[in-house]
């Protein structure tokens, strides 16, 4: 049975009915709470009465605080997360209660969003928003549906198919300021780690006897070993041993900017830190590493994730043959 009393300048309700708790809701106009009252109570005796009064009553400002305390700071890359949601948290659409945020809300946002950065980035950062209303449905209780989900997402960016030849690194790597950034952009395109696993890698994961590297809890959560080259080898020893028994001192940050500095000097154009892993990976393809090799070096769970550093020269191929191979298994 619905209760409605004034209280203060609104009206509120009351509905209490036994087998569920107490739904309550205020109004500003009478009638739009007797209105509510007796669609509530339709739906409760129907069995279909879903609580949005959490949802209503949380904006996706308090509902993003909540999702970094109790979800993104479990991430690995939380840094990098913590900086969407500030940016999110930053935006008007946030002020909005969870509930009231609606598909053509986010397809307008989106719109806006295209004409400042790329698609790819538009897309992360609505898979971030999706996620949230993801945990808000199932872990939190909110009684809305995923507006995101709705909304028609932006094509992402085509993958990138630079190379970085051996002439541009050789400038990179003369015009670096760091003392440990030489032998990191050897070390990244003879190995293709990432930047953040050569970062913690340390002194007691590497067997240089056996050229054997052990990379612990990885970006997939995973270790694994990876071989190490004559030149990765050599590049290690030219290393001098820190106290802390970590392999490099640079941040993965740090390690991006200064890159992007000796790029600026070198009058290196259009080059990425990540892209020698790209190259490395590309590399061992072209030594003649299988697909199931090169993933258990770099760390791909996909083929799919492992196709867009796999960007080989033709005329690579060719050098070695494998045209030449291609044709006799079509033609035979």
């Amino acid at each position: 049975m619905a209760t409605i009393r004034k209280k203060g300048d609104g009206w509120h309700v009351q509905i209490r009915k036994k087998g569920h708790a107490p739904v309550t809701k205020t109004f500003t106009i009478k009638s739009d709470a007797t209105r509510w009252a007796a669609m509530v109570e339709s739906e409760i005796e129907r069995g279909v009465f879903v609580d949005r009064s959490e949802a209503e009553a949380t904006t996706i400002k308090d509902a993003f605080d909540r999702y970094d305390r109790e979800v993104a700071i479990k991430k690995k890359g939380y840094s990098r997360e913590k900086t969407m949601i500030t940016r999110w948290q930053s935006q008007k659409l946030t002020d909005r209660s969870m509930a009231a945020l609606k598909s053509m809300d986010v397809a307008d946002w989106r719109d806006m969003r295209l004409k400042q950065v790329s698609g790819s980035s538009v897309h992360r950062e609505l898979c971030l928003l999706s996620h949230l209303f993801t945990i808000a449905i199932k872990d939190w209780g909110f009684g809305i549906t995923n507006p995101v989900t709705l909304t028609r997402k932006p094509k992402l960016n085509r993958s990138r198919d630079r190379r970085l030849d051996d002439g541009e690194i050789a400038k990179i790597i003369e015009n670096t300021e760091s003392r440990e950034l030489p032998i990191i952009i050897r070390l990244l395109t003879e190995t293709a780690m990432r930047r953040g696993e050569l970062s913690k890698l340390r002194w007691e994961q590497i067997n240089l006897k056996t050229g054997v590297a052990l990379l612990v809890d990885t970006k997939n959560g995973e270790d694994r070993e990876i071989p190490l080259s004559s030149r990765a080898i050599t590049a290690l020893k030219s290393m001098p041993r820190q106290i802390d028994g970590r392999v490099i001192s640079m941040t993965p940050d740090a390690i991006t900017r200064a890159f992007a500095r000796a790029c600026v000097r070198a009058k290196v154009a259009d080059a990425r830190i990540h892209d020698l892993r790209h190259e490395g990976v590309t590399r061992l393809f072209e030594a003649g590493f299988d697909v199931m090799a090169v993933a258990s070096i770099s760390g791909h769970k996909t083929l799919g994730q492992l196709k867009k550093y796999t960007h080989l020269k033709a005329a690579d191929l060719a050098k070695r043959g494998v045209s030449g191979i291609l044709c006799k298994r079509v033609f035979d």
